[in-house]
């Protein structure tokens, strides 16, 4: 804060320890980045609907994700997972398909941690050359790789062929008599049988070397959501089996952490296998279905490799927010079910501006720059896509928003920004608004942009330019701007017709004591809105410093013209701007060079 900290409203600003730089994440589905293939058969084979591969991840395609302003890329599905296709001609087992979600099956089954997806390799053979090779290309490019962790739970078919020599195999020791031993590493259901899902028939009528391979699991192990039944359903993750950290979870009884459980062991060892492969980040599934001492423990090893690698939390739990930072040591958390949901239910016309507020001021104080922000994953439904927004442009506040409310990640989500809208139904998932995670699919409105691996948005529609556009400012100026790297935040309270707080509006000050930026939205979807900012005469300090310059700028360059007018005396000034539907606005009070 400034010296004027005094007279401004606690209520409405974050003072926050700066992190770093900011950083900004481009997510992308590695199979099906790079896939030209446009056939989209329902349920296609890797034959029909075609793959993408690690080479075709090229210094091109990855120079192009850096000029839209991406400092890191999070390479997807990496990890060797259960599947349906066939690859026993290269000496890798065959999964049974009634445990396999979708014809490519899911990338959160991991099948052997240490190894990658013959899916993603021209070479079979040489796949982890391809993968070192692609990491490579990824550093020259001055872009930093994330992959997936999946510490929760693994693929019914687990077993590693490609560990180190040596290595304990999971489960390999195991007391398969007890439901639970704080040294296994499965949960049990002694004298019972696994049993598929009954109600799901992954592909019909139609064969594959999956259909026929014969698979029992006996004992039955817990599935990966904690479903202590031989007989899950088609809605619990039946595909995969629970890991044991030392917690008897049916029991709740008092955690077992001494001696190590022998699964902390292991997935330590596996962490450093790929910190030491130059891997820069891990993005951790399912975080908090993995006890915090586990990462207080885990964590500062691995860091101790490389102090620079980052750890990323999937996380939906609010209350255990602080506890994964402080206790846990992760450096960014989710935010799921604060402002994306904010952002979302916004978004499709609905919602209040306040609950924006609620976010920071409640869920994420003090931590906010802790927080990875996004409005897409692949979790998530299209923004573009019928059963969310129907309408890409939407994205334009509600991303301003995600990237500058303040210095914490921003990530997006590959084809989002070009308005991918994630049609059709591509097998398991069916159509609901996703992006496919289990199926070969090549995806229309990104592969526009890649243009047959050319990556110059050469088939894309002037609409689609535009927007791409958009997002390419706006990330860039989170890259240029020092009041967006570094800057604190304090709130500001627009007037509709006299009126505070409008419920489509949103207004905040990012500053420095270089650096003043005031960030306008419209969440409105039809109206435009005339809007006064009343400026306090600390406020006025705080966002026009020392000279009180009255001159605001548009950094972002976007949104039509608003029309802004400052008004002043010695004692208020009053900024009054027009704002049309779905706007965003960056001024600067004074001109800034991006």
């Amino acid at each position: 804060m400034t010296a004027t900290a005094d007279l401004l409203s606690p209520d409405n600003y974050i003072i926050e320890p700066i992190i770093g730089n900011k950083l900004i994440i481009y997510q992308l589905m590695t199979r099906l980045f790079g896939n030209k293939n446009t056939t989209n058969q329902y349920y296609g084979s890797i034959e029909e609907n075609g793959v993408g591969k690690f080479n075709d991840i090229t210094d091109v395609a990855l120079a192009e994700i850096k000029k839209l302003g991406a400092t890191h890329v999070w390479f997807t599905g990496i990890l060797e997972h259960a599947t349906m296709t066939d690859f026993t001609a290269y000496g890798i087992k065959p999964d049974y398909a009634g445990v396999v979600k979708g014809r490519a099956g899911s990338p959160y089954a991991v099948k052997d941690y240490y190894d990658v997806s013959p899916d993603l390799a021209v070479s079979v053979p040489n796949r982890m050359a391809e993968f070192e090779a692609l990491l490579a290309r990824t550093h020259t490019q001055h872009l930093k790789a994330i992959i997936d962790f999946i510490p929760n739970h693994v693929a019914r078919t687990y077993q590693s062929d490609a560990c180190p020599p040596g290595t304990e195999d999971f489960g390999a020791l195991d007391n398969v008599a007890l439901s639970f031993d704080p040294q296994n590493n499965f949960y049990y259901l002694p004298g019972q049988k696994l049993v598929a899902p009954p109600d799901y028939k992954p592909l019909g009528e139609r064969e594959t070397v999956a259909a026929s391979v014969p698979f029992e699991e006996y004992p039955a192990k817990v599935t990966g959501n904690d479903v202590f039944s031989a007989t899950p359903s088609i809605n619990d993750w039946f595909e995969t089996i629970k890991l044991n950290y030392g917690v008897d979870i049916q029991n709740n009884r008092a955690p077992y952490f001494e001696p190590t459980p022998s699964t902390w062991r292991k997935m330590r060892d596996i962490l450093l296998f790929w910190t030491r492969k130059g891997v820069d980040g891990f993005r951790c599934d399912m975080a908090e279905m993995v006890p915090v001492e586990f990462w207080a423990w885990v964590i500062p090893q691995v860091k101790a490799i490389n102090p620079e690698i980052i750890f990323i939390a999937e996380i939906y739990n609010s209350q255990q927010y602080h506890n994964y930072i402080h206790t846990g040591k992760f450096d960014f958390l989710y935010d799921k079910v604060g402002l994306y949901d904010s952002l979302r239910w916004l978004m499709e016309g609905h919602g209040n501006t306040a609950d924006i507020t609620k976010c920071w001021k409640e869920e994420t104080y003090g931590i906010s720059s802790h927080m990875l922000r996004f409005l897409e994953n692949h979790d998530e439904q299209r923004i573009a896509s019928p059963q969310f927004a129907d309408n890409p442009w939407t994205a334009v506040p509600a991303m301003t928003v995600a990237a500058t409310l303040s210095t914490g990640p921003v990530m997006i989500y590959f084809g989002q920004e070009v308005g991918e809208p994630g049609k059709g139904a591509e097998g398991f998932q069916g159509d609901d608004g996703r992006t496919s995670i289990f199926d070969y699919w090549g995806v229309p409105e990104h592969q526009k942009w890649m243009n047959n691996g050319r990556f110059d948005g050469g088939q894309l529609s002037a609409e689609q330019i535009n927007l791409r556009s958009f997002y390419q400012q706006l990330l860039q100026l989170t890259q240029t701007q020092e009041a967006l790297q570094i800057g604190q935040f304090y709130q500001m309270h627009p007037l509709v017709n006299g009126h505070a707080h409008h419920s489509k509006i949103y207004a905040y000050i990012r500053h420095t004591v270089q650096q003043r930026l005031l960030i306008v939205v419209n969440f409105d979807l039809y109206h435009t809105l005339d809007i006064t900012i009343p400026v306090a005469a600390a406020e006025k300090q705080l966002l026009f410093g020392q000279s009180l310059a009255l001159n605001l700028t548009d950094l972002l360059l976007f949104s039509p013209d608003s029309g802004v007018k400052c008004l002043t005396d010695n004692a208020h000034t009053i900024i009054s701007l027009h704002l049309p539907p779905l706007s965003a606005y960056i001024f600067t009070s004074s001109p800034t060079k991006i």
